[in-house]
């Protein structure tokens, strides 16, 4: 947690410097400069120093994965127990309590994302690199794309189109005069808010958490450069950091499992037609 607050503050302080005064940390450091630019089919595409880090978190949990489940036992070693805790978390927590009986074939499904989006935020408090890929609006809403894809292609399947779509429109036990304004709520809400909400939520939590990080980090290396009786005040602005590293650890695992348990709720929603 320590190491990982003052390399923050150390990089940002050699990104910042040349002025003056204090210079705060501004969202260009969410638009790093590319490192190798192509192009496919006309799109343009960009590897950043983000890119490598979800690629990196991604490989680790992979690694951690296959390390825990490749020797498996009755009695557990630290690896495969900790990778079974995770597993039943989302299994027993979510598609089963949330989704109900047909939410076991979901399992490996909200696993994967929980896993997923768990080590990409954990970026975020990783020496060296100390920003999370999901600070970045795009990956959140490529995630709750999936998630929108796949409940609709579920509800369709499981109900058939006609009463997937009717009951998405006209929510049971609302009067008929009252559907020109309900309708168009309920459609907006199921179709356009529910992905749009999933990302911003997951987003905002990681960007905030960055930049709060950032401010702290860069704040001690400040006071401690300065010079004169500013470097009292340091310390203070250490603490605030560490203390915010650890409230990050808790968001971290709370925006994974939060983000995972919605999309076993709109799950719930599809397999089970409403009543």
């Amino acid at each position: 947690m320590t190491s990982s607050a003052s390399a923050l503050g150390s990089v940002l302080a050699a990104e910042g410097s040349g002025g003056d005064g204090f210079e705060a940390p501004t969202i260009a450091e969410f638009y790093p400069e590319p490192i190798a630019e192509f192009h496919v089919l006309g799109i343009d595409f960009a590897i950043t120093r983000i890119t490598l880090i979800s690629w990196i978190a991604t490989a680790a949990i992979l690694i951690f994965l296959v390390l825990a489940s490749r020797k498996a036992s009755i009695v557990p070693g630290k690896l495969q127990y900790l990778g079974e805790s995770g597993y039943s978390l989302v299994r027993d927590g979510m598609a089963r309590d949330v989704i109900g009986p047909k939410g076991l074939p979901f399992a490996p499904f909200l696993a994967s994302l929980f896993f997923f989006i768990l080590a990409n935020n954990a970026m975020s408090i990783i020496p060296f690199a100390q920003i999370s890929p999901m600070s970045k609006f795009a990956l959140p809403l490529v995630l709750a794309v999936l998630v929108w894809i796949l409940y609709n292609w579920v509800g369709i399947r499981e109900q058939g189109a006609g009463r997937y779509f009717k009951d998405a429109a006209i929510p049971p036990g609302v009067p008929i005069g009252a559907l020109i304004l309900v309708t168009p709520i309920e459609l907006l809400q199921v179709f356009v808010i529910r992905p749009f909400t999933l990302a911003v939520r997951l987003f905002a939590n990681m960007f905030a958490g960055h930049m709060l990080l950032a401010v702290f980090a860069l704040g001690t290396v400040y006071l401690l450069q300065v010079g004169n009786f500013s470097v009292i005040f340091s310390p203070f602005a250490f603490l605030m950091a560490l203390a915010m590293t650890f409230f990050e650890v808790l968001v971290i695992i709370l925006q994974a499992y939060v983000f995972t348990v919605l999309t076993a709720t709109y799950l719930n929603g599809a397999v089970e037609p409403a009543h």
